[in-house]
């Protein structure tokens, strides 16, 4: 365990992962409740922050639920951003990672990678954030970037378009997938379903006179695009926003690289 007052004079960490720290567990250390191990509490912090968000997280609030004191969680976790950063991990432990060696189309595999990346980040809406903030090198997010990197190069693109394409996918559903996340929990914090948030809000809007037209605009896309509730238009909307992005990289494999603006082309 360190103390306080070490945390406070050593620097900031950069990852839980690094240091050559082996994952602390195992039964009860110095009189520490024997049910207390690092797995139980990442266990229950993915609960706390599914339950109530990332900024009602505490130390103090992760033992009053595990019914211990503060300090008996110091033995298992250095700080508060470890165990944020084995949470995170944890989660992208619920990916089903495709095998890409298995002889299935690399499209079928990146779509699979794709909905079950933004279905994460719906389901645990606190992990868009944390996404940003640490190195995500645990061994389930390695194991997700790995198995994105092996799919993207069974596309057929040259090696220096590799990361552009992963980008180009993963950065879409990153942002579609927050988006989407942190309406579902504002919805839920307000006591109200998807519909009923987006219905609300839609009729506070139509109270400024200056947006008119800007609504007049957007419900005319909305009823082309179809859809009679929030989940059948974000599920329209994502599926062929990544089937654009697909469609662009076989349009590179095919030799057809795109003019982006008046940018010279590398």
């Amino acid at each position: 365990m360190v103390r306080a007052a070490d945390r406070a004079e050593r620097p900031a960490r950069t990852s839980v992962w690094l240091e050559g720290k082996a994952p602390r567990g195992g039964g009860a250390r110095g009189g520490q409740p024997s049910s207390l191990d690092r797995d139980r509490i990442t266990e229950v912090t993915v609960r706390l922050l599914d339950a109530e968000g990332l900024a009602k997280f505490s130390m103090r609030r992760l033992a009053a639920e595990l019914n211990v004191t503060a300090m008996s969680v110091y033995w298992y976790v250095d700080t508060k951003d470890d165990l944020l950063e084995l949470a995170l991990d944890a989660v992208f432990g619920e990916l089903e990672l495709p095998d890409p060696e298995s002889g299935e189309d690399w499209r079928d595999q990146l779509r699979a990678l794709a909905v079950g990346y933004r279905a994460l980040l719906v389901r645990h809406p606190w992990v868009s954030p944390l996404v940003g903030t640490f190195l995500n090198i645990g061994p389930r997010s390695v194991a997700f970037s790995r198995t994105v990197q092996q799919v993207i190069r069974r596309t057929g693109l040259p090696t220096h378009r590799l990361t552009g394409a992963i980008s180009a996918v993963f950065q879409f559903v990153y942002g579609f997938g927050t988006i989407e996340g942190h309406l579902t929990q504002r919805s839920a914090d307000a006591g109200l379903s998807p519909d009923e948030y987006f219905q609300q809000s839609l009729s506070t809007l139509r109270q400024a006179p200056e947006l008119d037209d800007v609504l007049q605009e957007s419900k005319e896309i909305m009823r082309a695009r179809g859809g009679n509730t929030v989940e059948e238009m974000y599920e329209r909307d994502f599926h062929f926003a990544l089937d654009l992005v697909i469609t662009g990289i076989e349009s590179v494999v095919r030799g057809e690289e795109p003019h982006i603006g008046t940018a010279p082309r590398p």
